[in-house]
């Protein structure tokens, strides 16, 4: 599924989410350059979104690695990269598996590739270990992803997007409808920030913090080692 979506992952997002998307993930990469680490880690990178800004944004002799398993996913990354000026290495892995040593990374951010990870997925725990493995003590891991807004009405109103928009319109736009309606159903069913936040703390993580955005349809954890 993952594979087939690169081609046009960027302009589907920014329609999909009125350039949201772009914002939050600016806000977690504020989040990850806290106490200016100097090994960060972009998990799940995608198509590098979250990678470059990254680059961007930390000081010049910060190293920033982005993972993903999917190599199509890869290479839009690097050629985004690439136009922006590089910098960054790029690691084709599984977050299950990831070619790091221990306690080698001050801050791991993600955005938008938690849900993957964790919802309904069998390999949820070993993920989650997997990730606290390569962090250093007092490290954080920042997430940033879609969530379940308190209020009864916001959350209907978000839940009718996604079944109505996201997934029809998105698998048009992408020419890939599986993927679209996968998204839009795990969005509608993905967790509650309390049930992250404990999640996280059951995967060993010190303590947690959650902040909604969007009124909680999407939100900001932030986990320290």
């Amino acid at each position: 599924m993952f594979t087939a979506v690169p081609g046009r992952y960027d302009l589907v997002n920014r329609i999909l989410t009125l350039g949201l998307d772009q914002v939050w993930r600016r806000e977690a990469a504020r989040e990850c350059l806290q106490g200016f680490p100097g090994r960060i880690l972009d998990l799940c990178t995608g198509t590098g979104d979250l990678a470059v800004m990254l680059r961007a944004m930390a000081p010049a002799d910060a190293q920033v690695v982005a993972v993903d398993f999917v190599a199509p996913m890869l290479e839009a990354a690097s050629r985004k990269a690439g136009a922006r000026g590089g910098g960054i290495r790029y690691v084709l892995a599984d977050a299950g598996d990831l070619p790091l040593r221990d306690r080698s990374i001050d801050c791991a951010g993600i955005a938008f590739g938690f849900r993957n990870l964790t919802y309904k997925n069998p390999r949820r725990a070993a993920h989650l270990a997997e990730i606290r493995r390569v962090i250093a003590p007092a490290g954080r891991f920042v997430v940033v992803e879609t969530s379940q807004p308190d209020s009864d009405l916001w959350r209907a109103c978000v839940h009718a997007y996604h079944r109505s928009i996201t997934g029809p319109i998105g698998g048009s736009l992408s020419g890939h409808g599986p993927a679209y309606r996968y998204l839009a159903a795990s969005v509608r069913s993905f967790y509650r920030s309390g049930e992250v936040e404990a999640m996280l703390l059951d995967a060993g993580f010190a303590g947690v913090s959650s902040r909604p955005l969007l009124g909680g349809a999407a939100c900001m954890h932030v986990a320290v080692r």
